[in-house]
């Protein structure tokens, strides 16, 4: 049984960091072309594997050097059925690539984690289709047969739970948390909004979240937001609504920009890494349960090592 699949650690009350903005990262920083953004695609040899090790080393030592708990989340955010078609994966290489990247997360844990430093392992999928944009809305059902195989897949690894990230409509993370259950594995949403603070599909997060939950029994361990800025959100929160206690997480971009505006970019907006990390500080007034923090796009290590400072000085002033 893999070491933390009935215990999650970044449940309790302590900070957890994650990585960054791993694709526009190697893509800006380190010129590596990523086919339709699909990290995975660099296991297939050990040039590529040795990337995404050092990749993620750097943000668990960060990690282990301030004595918080890290999640590896796993490089397959592109690893489904579709996605893998079109860059020349079969079903059946798909499966052995995403079983190596959580290989590849329990190696790095083996090198970093402590008794202070916890480092759970997520299995990461990523949507169907654009995440951006809602493309071919699937039903529930439907969701949760596509999903079903990935799921399935990390079930059967040392993942300690499932996550789908970057989701911009409910039914389909309901169909991955549907899935996650089937598989008897733990899951984690997290959602994207554009910049009005609702989903592409019109949805608010408050909305979103309730929804989620009367479908599913609340099976999800928690929930996340993703690839937006703080500013896109900021004003669609109130403190003190009770759907915020299920907001675990936040892994934000670091550009303004819309999701068109960055789609349309071909130059890196990284922001402001201390501003971000002040606009963290600032939001874990209005969600002081959300722990589990890192980037997105156009984010790197030092945008987390600002966002870890803000958010550490913040709890030590409490105290």
């Amino acid at each position: 049984m893999p070491k933390y699949r009935n215990n999650l650690p970044q449940l309790g009350d302590t900070i957890f960091l994650t990585d960054s903005g791993m694709e526009t990262s190697l893509i800006f920083h380190h010129g590596v072309d990523l086919p339709c953004f699909a990290s995975f695609d660099l296991m297939k040899n050990a040039e590529g594997r040795a990337l995404v090790d050092a990749y993620y080393s750097k943000h668990a030592a960060l990690a282990k050097h301030k004595g918080l708990g890290f999640v590896l989340e796993t490089p397959t955010w592109r690893a489904n059925r579709d996605w893998g078609a079109k860059i020349g994966y079969a079903p059946a290489q798909l499966a052995t690539v995403n079983r190596d990247c959580v290989e590849l997360m329990a190696d790095i844990r083996s090198r970093y984690e402590t008794a202070q430093s916890p480092m759970p392992i997520s299995g990461n999928i990523g949507p169907r289709g654009d995440g951006y944009r809602i493309e071919t809305k699937m039903t529930v059902k439907e969701a949760c047969a596509y999903h079903a195989q990935q799921v399935k897949t990390f079930a059967d690894t040392d993942a300690d739970f499932v996550s789908g990230f970057t989701m911009n409509y409910t039914e389909e993370a309901i169909g991955i948390i549907l899935a996650c259950e089937l598989a008897e594995v733990p899951a984690v949403i997290s959602f994207t909004v554009e910049t009005d603070g609702r989903m592409a599909s019109g949805e608010t997060m408050k909305e979103a979240v309730e929804k989620m939950d009367a479908a599913t029994g609340a099976y999800a361990s928690y929930y996340m937001i993703n690839c937006a800025h703080p500013t896109h959100f900021d004003s669609a929160i109130e403190a003190g609504e009770s759907w915020l206690k299920r907001i675990k997480g936040l892994r934000a971009n670091s550009s303004r920009k819309s999701h068109a505006e960055l789609d349309e970019s071909t130059t890196l907006d990284d922001g402001n890494p201390q501003e971000l990390g002040a606009q963290y500080r600032a939001l874990r007034k209005k969600i002081p349960g959300m722990r589990i923090l890192g980037g997105c796009c156009g984010t790197d290590i030092r945008h987390v090592e600002h966002i870890c400072l803000a958010c550490t000085e913040a709890e030590a002033e409490a105290a």
